[in-house]
Order: C-alpha cells, then structure tokens, then sequence
C-alpha cells in the first residue's frame, strides 16, 4: 500500500504519468533497476562477471566453430577437386589402354 502510494507521489512530482505511456512505463522501469543496481552493487556485479563470461565463452566457441566448418569446407573442396582429377585420369589411362589393345585387323 505504502509502495502504491509511492508511486502515484513521484509520478505527480516528476509531472509524468509513468502507466499513460511506453516510454514513461520504460523510464519508470530503468529508474527502478538503477535503484536496485545501486542499492546492491555486488549482485549486480556478480551477475555482470557470471553471465557476461558466460557470453565470452559462447562467443568463442561460435566462432571457433565457425573456423572449423571453413577449414572443412575448404577440405571437401580439395577433395572433391583431388577425385575428380583422379577419376578423369583413369578415365583418359583407359581410353588410352583400350585404344593400345585392340588388335588391329589387316
């Protein structure tokens, strides 16, 4: 009850009525967490170390992953190029084979 009362006294005094609009309810909202962020600087802080590394950490895997699926790509390219060379050389040893062999009739 106190809280409500509160809220309804600030929103008079800043002449801004916070529930009217979405940038006053976003205002209203931010002073909130900057009040809590200054109340308790330490949770906060723990929370920016545990999850900001957390995001490190998945940004470096991403992209690691990221590295690892071009130097496949570039891979399986090489290996294409590599098979069909070799399969075209077969093919060419073959052709000259067949040619070499047939007996010729006189």
């Amino acid at each position: 009850m106190v809280d409500i009362e509160e809220e309804k006294g600030g929103d008079k005094l800043n002449g801004v009525s916070s529930s009217s609009s979405f940038s006053g309810k976003l205002v209203h909202k931010y002073r909130e967490i900057k009040e809590n962020a200054e109340k308790y600087p330490y949770v906060w802080g723990s929370y920016i170390i545990v999850y900001g590394g957390m995001f490190l950490w998945a940004g470096y895997r991403w992209r690691k992953l990221r590295k690892t699926e071009d130097r496949v790509r570039i891979l399986q390219e090489k290996l294409r190029q590599h098979y069909e060379a070799e399969k075209s050389s077969i093919k060419q040893s073959a052709n000259s084979v067949d040619k070499n062999s047939t007996p010729s009739k006189q």
